[in-house]
């Protein structure tokens, strides 16, 4: 049976062919070698030592969990580092909360896509989902600005919760 390399042979090259006519060495293969046993070979087997000691205990920086500590409004007036952790903390849910809110904006648009004239009735859970997560939201974190902060945060709260008391006694007189 042949062989495709019998059928069809292989076309001549145009490059030329470099021959050694002198007897001297190449250089290029001393510098190849001596790059390879001066730079490569030590940088290589540092990076295999590093990624061995790396392998023995992997970092998951997405999976980072932080202690839950206490409120702002269970810390003492002269306790800044309770304060400080309060404010990090209220940042931190702060981001959370609009991770959340994007990703059921996401999903509302991504049914709105799919449904396409059968979006109003096919979608409304995830409407209804996503307008109750951004009310949660509005009450929280509308009017706060830019540099909104826990303390702001605490003090809406607070006023929220007047206004709600005073609603629920106007309602029973």
């Amino acid at each position: 049976m042949p062989v495709d390399r019998d059928v069809y042979p292989k076309p001549p090259t145009k490059t030329p062919i470099w021959e050694n006519l002198s007897g001297l060495p190449n250089p290029n293969d001393y510098i190849q070698k001596a790059f390879m046993y001066a730079v490569d070979w030590p940088v290589t087997a540092l990076h295999d030592w590093i990624e061995r000691q790396r392998s023995k205990r992997k970092i998951y920086y997405y999976h980072r969990v932080f202690r839950r500590v206490p409120d702002l409004s269970q810390c003492l007036e002269d306790d800044l580092f309770c304060q400080y952790e309060a404010e990090m903390q209220w940042k931190r849910d702060r981001k959370v909360d609009n991770e959340i809110l994007k990703i059921m904006r996401e999903r509302y648009s991504a049914c709105l896509n799919i449904e396409g004239y059968n979006s109003a009735h096919n979608c409304a859970h995830v409407k209804e989902q996503y307008a109750e997560a951004s009310r949660g939201h509005k009450a929280r974190y509308e009017y706060l600005g830019a540099n909104g902060n826990a303390r702001k945060c605490l003090l809406k709260q607070k006023e929220r919760m007047i206004e709600e008391r005073k609603a629920a006694k106007a309602a029973q007189t």
